[in-house]
């Protein structure tokens, strides 16, 4: 495994690339565009103008930005698994795609190929190759033990969210593996707060639907701060007793910003939250920019990157949906500069 020392070279990459990415000043000045075509122009004033063909659609050109980011990176970064570990979640939204494909299909469904993404690790021809071919032996991430499973799981009792749950287990069991196995602290912190993230979003969608607390386990992630049996324990709590139980935790500042001691109302504090959690994974690699040598550089400039276009996402979406100007900003996540 390559020692700090090796990413100077990496780090000097990204230092220059740097100033390729969004300040707030503009993501300001697409916020403060008259209507989605205004802020589009104002996207093609950017590096992501080389997307933006005639009748492209949007969407095409943040996904077709953030591929060259993650093509770019691993051609220079030492550990090729620091850029899996941002592609992991896609190749599994692409098994998850092509699973619930199959099973339409089998009662004449249509598959939709077209909600495929390239930003797994597995391009998406090879991927759909495998899965209908049922040849899964050359598959990463143990995928080729998870889709059979899955598959047997739809026969005895076609239940998807079953199915869902089981592939996101898979998912962050192998993002946990694969940041532990890298051995760097600060990459490491960062899967643990990506863990207690998408946790604490599960514990209060539970909490919101009223979900019986003995069937909870499942839905929870082992390799987070917050150990899996004390956030079952928490749905039968009000969300405001929480803060106590997440002190000592990563989230801990996100929760007691967001929840607070009032109460929660779920329309109303769930996108502050949702924002906090995002930004909680920022602050946890923020300071390995202050570093020459330190391989967390390459997942805090990746994360900034994907948060800055989900913001860009946000705004347009928000552009096109005519959303008043002052809750777009609400939604803004930290970007690498915040």
């Amino acid at each position: 495994m390559p020692r700090n020392d090796d990413y100077g070279y990496a780090v000097a990459r990204i230092r220059a690339l740097e100033l390729q990415l969004f300040e707030p000043s503009r993501l300001q000045r697409i916020i403060d565009a008259d209507g989605l075509d205004a802020a589009l122009q104002v996207l093609a004033e950017s590096g992501y103008a080389r997307w933006m063909n005639e009748g492209a659609r949007y969407d095409s050109a943040l996904e077709a930005e953030l591929c060259a980011t993650f093509d770019e990176f691993a051609a220079f970064v030492p550990d090729r698994e620091l850029i899996d570990v941002f592609r992991i979640p896609y190749d599994f939204h692409n098994v998850k795609v092509l699973l619930k494909g199959f099973f339409k299909a089998k009662p004449g469904g249509k598959k939709r190929y077209d909600l495929l993404t390239r930003l797994g690790s597995v391009p998406p021809d090879d991927l759909v190759s495998r899965v209908e071919s049922e040849e899964y032996g050359l598959l990463p991430w143990r995928l080729s033990e998870t889709i059979p499973s899955c598959v047997s799981m739809w026969e005895q009792n076609a239940d998807i969210v079953e199915i869902e749950r089981a592939l996101d287990r898979r998912m962050f069991a192998e993002i946990i593996s694969l940041a532990a196995s890298l051995g760097f602290p600060g990459v490491i912190s960062w899967t643990r707060a990506r863990v207690d993230s998408e946790n604490i979003r599960n514990l209060l969608r539970m909490k919101r639907f009223g979900f019986d607390s003995s069937a909870a386990e499942p839905f929870f992630h082992d390799g987070g701060t917050v150990a899996v049996s004390a956030l079952v324990s928490m749905i039968s709590d009000q969300p405001d007793a929480w803060v106590r139980n997440f002190a000592y935790s990563y989230a801990g500042e996100a929760v007691s910003a967001a929840i607070g001691s009032g109460g929660f109302d779920f329309s109303e504090q769930m996108p502050a939250l949702e924002r906090a959690l995002d930004d909680l994974c920022s602050s946890v690699v923020k300071g390995a920019r202050y570093s020459t040598t330190a391989p967390e550089n390459v997942t805090a400039y990746l994360w900034g990157k994907e948060m800055e276009i989900k913001n860009i996402r946000t705004i347009l979406v928000s552009k096109a949906a005519k959303t008043n100007r002052e809750g777009v900003k609400g939604m803004m996540r930290r970007g690498y500069f915040g």
